[in-house]
């Protein structure tokens, strides 16, 4: 290669590198990436101690990274460079046929899972009704495509617990071939939660809904959930999101914040669609505390303790409680028992996910 050659090659990097230099200084910076749905690194403050603690060279290192113009173009090109190798996923999530993103089940030891129901066995002696209900996530459902153990780490689980146990694993393997699950985010649909729903009403000799009788709508056709934001396959189509409305016109759910705020909101919170976590618009999202006025008079009172799967549930339940409370154990640091005890709860329902079951610290909180 000669030296003209050489040189011509040095310059063009030189102002290719220069040119991105340049734009990282006069692009504004960012607070959020709507694609990621998280909040970026800002420049952070120099001070002497953070210089010299090592916290102030981490944060610079995220706020370059965070800061980098056309990050999304980056993380999207460099998803589709694993794909050109070959190893269908990036990011620890697997994108499958039809546009489907599956992240894996990483089974816990067993003393994990021994911990996760020992804990959740101290609510046999609350003199109230407990059962418990591991949801299986996408990668169970489909284990064909990707090979999965979720389902033995229920069956053990379930062996292992004193607690009454529902099986939703049968009831959502039945209807796996329908739109039980979002393609690109790890929650159910509307009409996965209602099949679950039914599943623990009859579990419970409630009687089934029909879903004949409910109210089907589309609020969005543009969801990209948590899996689109985690594998960096930004050009997966998005999921439409619907509802089958059950709940009573006239039920609402009070949100209780860490700092003690409360905010009433309808079960459907519409706003929420205009944001990147569509999800939301089911009880307005992750909270430590809410509960729910169902609208539904001289009914018991149901405490869920769950991830936000039950969301979406919620609604399918109303007509059958005239409370339902809802505890997040990643947030609520009170005590369960006392709670049971102060607020008359009639009933128990201990809804997770499996990998939040087994992986979740803050379960162990009773």
């Amino acid at each position: 290669m000669s030296k003209t050659t050489n040189r011509i090659i040095t310059a063009l990097f030189s102002v290719f590198i220069g040119g991105f230099f340049l734009l990282n200084l006069l692009l504004p910076d960012k607070d959020f990436s709507e694609k990621e749905n998280r909040q970026l690194q800002t420049l952070p403050k120099f001070t002497f101690s953070s210089l010299f603690s090592g916290t102030f060279a981490a944060r610079f290192e995220s706020y370059c990274s965070d800061q980098f113009a056309g990050r999304d173009t980056w993380i999207e090109t460099k998803a589709g460079a694993e794909l050109a190798q070959g190893k269908q996923q990036n990011n620890g999530v697997f994108l499958c046929d039809g546009g489907r993103l599956i992240e894996p089940f990483d089974a816990p030891e067993e003393d994990v899972l021994a911990r996760a129901v020992q804990a959740a066995d101290l609510l046999t002696d609350t003199g109230v009704p407990v059962s418990l209900a591991l949801i299986p996530t996408t990668a169970q459902l489909y284990a064909d495509i990707l090979p999965d153990g979720q389902q033995a780490v229920i069956n053990s689980a379930y062996a292992q617990t004193a607690l009454d146990t529902i099986d939703l694993s049968s009831t959502l393997t039945a209807h796996s071939s329908e739109y039980i699950f979002y393609r690109t985010d790890h929650h159910w649909t509307s009409l996965g939660a209602y099949y679950a729903a039914n599943a623990l009403r009859s579990s419970w000799g409630l009687p089934e809904i029909d879903k004949d009788t409910l109210t089907q709508e589309t609020v969005s056709e543009d969801f990209c959930g948590t899996l689109y934001s985690a594998s960096g396959f930004f050009w997966i189509a998005p999921d439409e999101m619907e509802t089958l409305t059950a709940a009573p016109e006239n039920s609402s759910v009070t949100r209780y914040e860490t700092n003690g705020a409360e905010e009433t909101l309808p079960l459907y919170n519409y706003d929420k669609l205009t944001i990147k976590d569509k999800y939301t618009f089911f009880l307005g999202g992750n909270i430590p505390r809410a509960v729910v006025d169902t609208g539904t008079e001289n009914a018991p009172s149901l405490l869920i303790l769950r991830d936000s799967y039950a969301d979406s549930l919620v609604p399918f339940l109303t007509d059958a409680f005239s409370e339902i409370h809802l505890i997040d154990l990643r947030y609520y640091t009170g005590s369960v028992k006392e709670y049971i005890a102060e607020n008359a709860i009639d009933r128990v329902l201990l809804l997770y996910s499996t990998d939040n079951f087994c992986s979740d610290s803050s379960f162990r909180i009773f």
